[in-house]
């Protein structure tokens, strides 16, 4: 049958908590909760399995003198926060997972400051960005508390350096990814001009290139 999709004028925050209400309205319905779904989160998890066995496949070495060191774009929290738990399952204090959020919607860096979620309206931010898979008013609070003791640490990034990012990734890798998920690559050059581990191996997650239409695609790589 297909399937309607709604768009909502405010943001993310906002469209989650319409299509919580519009759910619960309808007996038949299941709402897949990004901001406070334990099955999704842990459903994210599952990725830093199928990281190890990529790792393994290519004799990667992750002990004390070879960190992991991952780079995860965050919006809400629950895909990036998903797999740094998993990934600390398997690697404990051998990997070090870092969030990325743009600078003008940084509700996960927001909460970690303020020691609960708030909404980055609070803060005098109005969450617009390029990376619009990043563009989140409030974090999630089952992913804040699972991460407060376990994230490694935050970057925030600027919109005018996600197009060279995706360029940049383009060009040497031959992958198109999305703005959003450029956000990793500059967090990464970022951390390597500040001091990242030495002999590490550095994961860059991306993801959602393969959804941006052709007419984009081609406004960032030319």
């Amino acid at each position: 049958k297909g399937v309607e999709v709604i768009e909502y004028s405010a943001d993310y925050s906002e469209a989650v908590k319409q299509g919580r209400a519009r759910s619960a309205q309808d007996e038949n319905s299941y709402f897949v909760d990004d901001e406070n779904s334990l099955d999704l989160f842990m459903g994210y998890a599952v990725a830093a399995l199928r990281l190890r066995k990529q790792l393994s496949a290519e004799n990667i070495t992750v002990d004390a003198e070879h960190p992991l060191c991952v780079y995860l774009p965050c919006g809400v929290g629950g895909a990036p926060g998903g797999v740094t738990f998993g990934l600390k399952l398997i690697y404990g204090d051998n990997v070090r997972c870092y969030f990325v959020e743009p600078v003008n919607a940084p509700c996960m860096l927001a909460a970690f400051a303020c020691g609960k979620p708030i909404h980055i309206g609070d803060l005098g931010l109005d969450g617009r960005t390029d990376a619009d898979g990043l563009a989140v008013g409030e974090a999630s609070k089952l992913v804040y508390t699972a991460m407060e003791k376990l994230l490694d640490g935050e970057f925030t990034v600027l919109d005018e350096r996600l197009a060279p990012m995706v360029r940049l990734v383009y060009n040497t890798e031959g992958h198109f990814i999305e703005p959003s998920a450029a956000a990793s690559a500059a967090a990464y050059i970022a951390h390597l001009g500040a001091g990242a581990p030495e002999g590490g191996t550095f994961i860059l997650w991306a993801t959602g290139g393969g959804l941006v239409p052709e007419e984009e695609r081609l406004r960032y790589i030319g």
